[in-house]
């Protein structure tokens, strides 16, 4: 999915709830506030009847306001849903295997911690964006790697948007947004926040 403007912004993750309607009460007033650029939809607790399910409701909140919803490790049901697109964090399949079955205008991302090389090579096969991280601690992305700010200059020119994660909030996000980030992708930061709707929009802010 190509756009001629770059996107920006927070790149939101849901986070893993076995009810669906408590997921979807999580997650649409936060579409409805303006304040995520994309969506991507990782539950890697639910069965594959659940996330079919799940996914399709999110597709409906997103096509709602116009938000891209990614699909987080599973090709199947990026492809069965419509998805806009798929993050992969496994090896199991290549990225160039993963453009062709999604097609050239998917949003196809790929996990590259704190390695420029890896995310030379990822848009080499044919990611559409790249991810790096995790920059502080995070629950739902335990890693040994850590990335810092300074692989977004050492990306700057990869011509394909640059996604910071893990542990980010709109406290200590600012210096990886002006070190060059695209996106932030978030899931505790926002979700956890005593005021969900107003974290999002600091994290967008920080963008302007």
């Amino acid at each position: 999915m190509s756009t001629t403007t770059p996107p920006r912004g927070l790149y939101l993750i849901t986070p893993d709830i076995a009810d669906d309607a408590q997921l979807l009460a999580r997650t649409r007033p936060l579409l409805d506030s303006g304040a995520v650029t994309w969506l991507q939809y990782r539950n890697k607790s639910a069965g594959d009847a659940q996330r079919r399910r799940q996914a399709e409701q999110l597709l409906a909140l997103c096509q709602a306001v116009g938000v891209p919803l990614i699909i987080n490790d599973d090709l199947a049901l990026a492809l069965a849903i419509g998805a806009a697109g798929l993050h992969r964090e496994d090896d199991i399949s290549t990225l160039a295997q993963l453009r062709t079955a999604l097609g050239p205008h998917a949003l196809l991302g790929a996990s590259c911690y704190d390695q420029p090389a890896l995310a030379e090579a990822a848009v080499r096969e044919g990611a559409s964006y790249v991810s790096f991280g995790a920059f502080f601690a995070s629950r739902s992305k335990p890693t040994t790697h850590r990335a810092t700010p300074a692989v977004f200059q050492a990306t700057a020119s990869l011509g394909v948007p640059r996604v910071a994660i893990g542990g980010l909030t709109p406290d200590n996000a600012g210096p990886v947004v002006a070190a060059g980030a695209d996106l932030v992708a978030v899931i505790g930061g926002v979700v956890d926040a005593p005021d969900p709707i107003a974290a999002a929009r600091a994290l967008q802010a920080l963008f302007a």
